[in-house]
């Protein structure tokens, strides 16, 4: 075990995840005091807006008081946006280190939001739909009262224990204390698409992982250092929780070639070295509750240990803190990628960058929920579908071309060539294209900052250089700082 420092102190004895955002911030925030005002700095750190909630709820025969959180971390660009998640864990400190995420993060894949983040503390298990529906419903009422909430203020969307039902009943709340607002449905995204709700946002978050992953192992010499291969190709990965995340982070990862090698949630792990059939393990899953029987794997009864299983890839994709000083000279991998907010430590993530592991932070690789909600507020917005204005035009446009290269060619065209580059761009099309473009841009200004700045040696710090920058050079033109 690696020896104390006063961080382990302070983040494994006493831990503290928004000391630990800071912490990181800090870090990058030392390499730009020659370029930035220390009092433009310290506005980009603190939270502006925090509202706690306290409100009754009636459970059969008792009252009981839910506490819920709506912090708004950054007002640089408006309007704010963030989850909300319902766990039993959530609290005030969490909520301000996911909402400082939410503006760390937006900055670096160019979405013109300020970060915010709600929470309810409960556990969901624990209440009927109908209770649920209750509590949403009188939260999004104090959202309301407080002006916390709307297309233009801030924007909630799914976290942990939500999800597109969570965000509806959100929405017909807010339209019923809207009548004619026009942008009402902007107020929330994450929604069902019968709701307003935009194609391929439930599976953002993991295709954006993906992508990004996908990325960062395409630079030989970067893979060559960590004894890799470039490409996704035969990557072993082991994944952490098998929810939305760490479900659509695993099937897309398989699509590109990669073998997962485990798969671990609260309630077991699963491991086969030959590699897991995903939609075959979900399935199961689904059925029985949990991964113990699979006849194509090793149940393993305590999950987390398959964190330390070797591995190329290490997907934490549960939740933070996972990654800590009791496990972290335990990990046998050559890259993390975060598919959760705040999986590491900073005592272990120090540990593991010392083991030569390339960490790629949460705030750029799980941005891929985030960007398509960006999409999705627009698509509000606008009051049009992606691909509804031009998507024949396009098919037209296509098929002429077809035509024209039989005509010149004398060779005919296969029916499977018309049907693939023939047809026109769905709303699917376009928004898996605006976030791949997203995720290899925001990708590239990383790396060219932790490639030409010699202070800055890991992904995150240069992450975080990359968002201080775009969030101080935003402030500075409204002139309010030097």
């Amino acid at each position: 075990m690696a020896k104390k420092s006063n961080v382990v102190a302070n983040h494994e004895e006493n831990y503290s995840f928004f000391k630990c955002v800071e912490e990181y911030f800090d870090k990058a925030a030392s390499l730009l005091k020659e370029k930035y005002d220390d009092g433009l700095l310290a506005q980009i750190k603190a939270c502006n807006s925090t509202l706690k909630i306290n409100f009754p709820l009636q459970v059969g025969n008792k009252v009981e008081v839910i506490e819920a959180y709506r912090i708004q971390h950054s007002h640089h660009r408006l309007p704010t946006k963030g989850g909300i998640r319902y766990s039993e864990l959530v609290n005030e400190d969490e909520v301000k280190a996911l909402a400082a995420l939410m503006t760390y993060k937006c900055a670096v894949v160019d979405v013109p939001f300020g970060g915010a983040k709600g929470g309810i503390k409960i556990d969901p298990k624990k209440y009927t739909e109908a209770q649920l529906e209750k509590i949403t419903r009188r939260y999004t009422a104090e959202l309301i009262k407080k002006n916390f909430i709307g297309p233009g203020i801030d924007v909630p969307a799914p976290d942990y224990g939500t999800g597109p039902r969570e965000m509806s009943w959100i929405v017909d709340t807010y339209v019923s204390f809207n009548p004619g607002n026009v942008d009402a449905y902007g107020s929330v995204t994450g929604k069902p698409i019968t709701q307003n709700g935009i194609r391929g946002r439930t599976e953002a978050t993991g295709r954006g992982l993906a992508y990004g992953l996908n990325e960062a192992c395409s630079y030989p010499d970067d893979m060559k250092k960590l004894g890799l291969s470039a490409g996704l190709k035969n990557k072993t990965i082991v994944v952490q929780g098998f929810g939305n995340v760490g479900y659509y982070s695993a099937l897309f990862l398989e699509d590109y070639g990669s073998k997962i090698i485990a798969v671990s949630e609260w309630n077991g792990a699963i491991h086969n070295p030959q590699g897991l059939d995903v939609k075959k393990l979900s399935a199961y899953r689904l059925k029985k509750g949990t991964f113990e029987g699979f006849p194509d794997g090793k149940f393993i009864r305590n999950g987390n240990s398959a964190l330390e299983l070797e591995c190329d890839i290490l997907v934490p994709a549960a939740l933070e803190n996972q990654i800590n000083l009791s496990n972290a000279d335990r990990i046998k991998t050559k890259i993390i990628a975060e598919g959760a907010n705040g999986p590491l430590t900073p005592a272990a993530e120090e540990i593991l960058l010392k083991k030569g592991v390339m960490i790629i932070p949460d705030m750029y690789i799980n941005a891929g929920g985030v960007t398509v909600s960006y999409f999705e507020w627009l698509k509000n917005l606008s009051h049009v579908r992606f691909g509804r204005m031009q998507k024949r035009f396009d098919m037209s446009s296509n098929q002429n071309l077809l035509n024209a290269m039989e005509h010149l060619t004398k060779r005919s065209v296969s029916n499977d060539m018309r049907d693939s580059v023939g047809r026109g761009a769905d709303e699917i099309d376009l928004v898996n294209s605006g976030l791949e473009e997203t995720m290899i841009t925001a990708y590239q200004d990383i790396r060219r900052v932790w490639k030409e700045n010699p202070k800055v040696k890991d992904l995150r710090t240069a992450a975080f250089v990359v968002a201080i920058t775009k969030i101080a050079e935003s402030y500075k033109s409204l002139g309010i700082f030097p």
